[in-house]
């Protein structure tokens, strides 16, 4: 009599070990040579991509591009992000240039500036802001205030080469035709008039000095017609201020072609002096009684040798 089995659609118990012992538990044949090593290839490459992934990426060396990438892209430490700016307007040979400029930077900075802006060599540079900027003082210093205008006087050395070269030959040609002649002083046109004596209100003389021009205009002079002369020289402007009783001229001084002068016999440390405003020596314009100590300074200023502040 055959035993009972279990209803139909019912595993008997046990059945589902069974198998999976059966599954993990059957003798398998010994693999070959070929088989064995795929086998442990593959064991070795599931064990090097387990290992990599527990790796931590490279970290970028300091100076690589990626690194600094995430930096701000702002100005670099020498430029002028942070520093108070202010709006400048530098004049230059009747041309204006607009600027933004740091106010804590120096008048020496600021010549380097507009050399870069005008092509005019610092040392050739007058900048002037109520009166001449000083290199060593910032611009807050001097009280500059935004919109502020900034007058530079000065030539270019291709300028100056140009202009002053025929400057320098007349002057040196108009020194050896003095040497031939009698003293100035000693002709008749200039007698008359430093027959009159010194000014009362002359100006003091320095005789064996050179001085720098000073801040106000020189006066206490006679002109040719003996009547009183000062002398006012407009650097912002380039031009010297011939002023009398009657009337001033406003000379540009690139106008004037030369200056000459001579000290006044028996009274050295005053010269007479003409500033030759035509092509001959009918133009000139006489003034006696110069202070002996401004006189390579008016030269100097009237003719382009600029003085170095």
């Amino acid at each position: 009599m055959a035993a009972a089995g279990a209803p139909d659609g019912m595993e008997e118990p046990g059945m589902d070990t069974e198998a999976e012992t059966v599954a993990t538990e059957a003798p398998s044949r010994p693999l070959n040579c070929v088989e064995a090593e795929a086998a442990a290839g593959a064991a070795a490459e599931d064990s090097g991509a387990a290992r990599g992934s527990l790796q931590p990426a490279p970290a970028q060396p300091p100076g690589d591009p990626a690194a600094q990438a995430s930096v701000s892209n702002g100005e670099d430490a020498g430029g002028s992000a942070g520093r108070e700016l202010v709006d400048l307007k530098i004049i230059w040979n009747k041309t204006k240039h607009d600027v933004k400029f740091p106010l804590d930077s120096t008048g020496s900075e600021l010549k380097q500036k507009i050399h870069s802006i005008t092509g005019l060599p610092p040392a050739m540079q007058k900048v002037m802001y109520k009166g001449l900027v000083p290199e060593d003082k910032t611009l807050r210093e001097i009280k500059v205030t935004s919109g502020a205008k900034i007058m530079v006087v000065g030539s270019t050395i291709n300028d100056v080469l140009a202009v002053n070269t025929p400057k320098d030959a007349a002057q040196q040609d108009a020194k050896a035709e003095e040497n031939k002649k009698e003293p100035l002083c000693r002709q008749k046109q200039h007698r008359k008039v430093l027959d009159k004596g010194k000014p009362e209100d002359v100006m003091p003389s320095v005789k064996g000095a050179q001085e720098r021009l000073p801040t106000v205009p020189l006066s206490g002079m006679y002109n040719k017609s003996g009547g009183k002369v000062r002398l006012t020289f407009k650097l912002e402007q380039d031009q010297l201020w011939i002023g009398t009783k009657e009337r001033t001229e406003k000379l540009p001084m690139g106008s004037i072609k030369n200056v000459v002068s001579e000290p006044i016999e028996g009274h050295e440390d005053y010269h007479m002096m003409a500033f030759q405003l035509g092509p001959t020596e009918a133009s000139y314009y006489w003034v006696y009684w110069v202070p002996t100590q401004y006189v390579d300074a008016i030269k100097d200023t009237v003719l382009g040798k600029w003085q170095y502040f």
